[in-house]
C-alpha cells in the first residue's frame, strides 16, 4: 500500500476491537517508526508511553474525562514532547559524526544554533517541542495504517494530573494521547475536507 493510499483511507476512529491486543513487538515497532519524525537540528525530542495494562488504561481514563477509546484501544500512547533536548544534542548527534554523516564542524555549529535558538527561552522549547511530538505522532497514525490498525489523536486530557500520574520529569511535556488498535463496528469513513481552493495559495 503506498502513502497516498494509507492518507486516502486514514481516518480518526473511535471504535476499537478490546479484545484484540498487540505484541510487544508491535508496539516497538510503532515507536521505532515515530521516531523516524523529523525534528529541528535533529532533536528527537520526544517521547512515548505505551499504556496498555487495563490499570494504567482505567488511571488514563478517568484524566481523559471518561473516553473510552483510551480503555477500548490496544494500546494508548502518551506522545510527549521534551524541553531542554538541545542540552543533550551533542550525545544525540554522536553516532552520525561517528558514521561519517555528518562533520564534527557541522554539529558543534548546529549545537551553537540551537542553544541560541532555545536557552532561557521557554516559549520557544514549548512550541518546539509541540512541533516534533506532532510530527512524530502523525508518523505513527500512517505506521498504525500500513499495519492495519486504527488510531485517534486526542487532545483533550487533564495534562498536569496526566504528568503527575504517569510520573512524568518536568521536562517532559505531554501532548496528545493516540489510542491504536484494530477497529470495531461502528466507525466513520474518513470525513469529507476543504476544497483545494480554500487550503492553497500559490506565490
Amino acid at each position: 500500500m503506498n502513502i497516498q493510499t494509507l492518507i486516502e483511507q486514514r481516518a480518526s476512529r473511535n471504535h476499537f476491537d478490546r479484545h484484540r491486543n498487540l505484541s510487544p513487538a508491535q508496539i516497538e515497532l510503532l515507536a521505532t517508526l515515530a521516531g523516524r519524525a523529523p525534528s529541528a537540528f535533529h532533536l528527537q525530542n520526544w517521547q512515548f508511553i505505551a499504556v496498555q495494562t487495563a490499570e494504567a488504561k482505567a488511571r488514563l481514563a478517568r484524566l481523559a474525562y471518561g473516553q473510552h477509546k483510551v480503555e477500548d484501544a490496544a494500546v494508548t500512547f502518551i506522545i510527549c514532547g521534551t524541553l531542554n533536548a538541545h542540552r543533550q544534542l551533542a550525545q544525540t548527534l554522536e553516532p552520525m559524526v561517528s558514521a561519517g554523516q555528518l562533520p564534527a564542524t557541522v554539529s558543534q555549529s548546529w549545537q551553537q544554533m540551537a542553544t541560541a535558538a532555545l536557552e532561557q527561552q521557554a516559549q520557544a522549547q514549548r512550541d518546539e517541542a509541540i512541533r516534533s511530538a506532532s510530527l512524530a505522532a502523525m508518523t505513527l497514525m500512517l505506521a498504525a495504517e500500513g499495519m492495519g490498525l486504527v488510531s485517534c489523536p486526542m487532545s483533550g486530557f487533564d495534562a498536569e494530573g496526566l504528568s503527575l500520574a504517569f510520573g512524568l520529569a518536568p521536562e517532559v511535556l505531554p501532548v496528545m494521547l493516540l489510542p491504536v488498535g484494530y477497529a470495531a463496528e461502528g466507525n466513520w469513513p474518513q470525513k469529507p475536507r476543504k476544497p483545494l481552493a480554500e487550503i492553497l495559495r500559490f506565490a
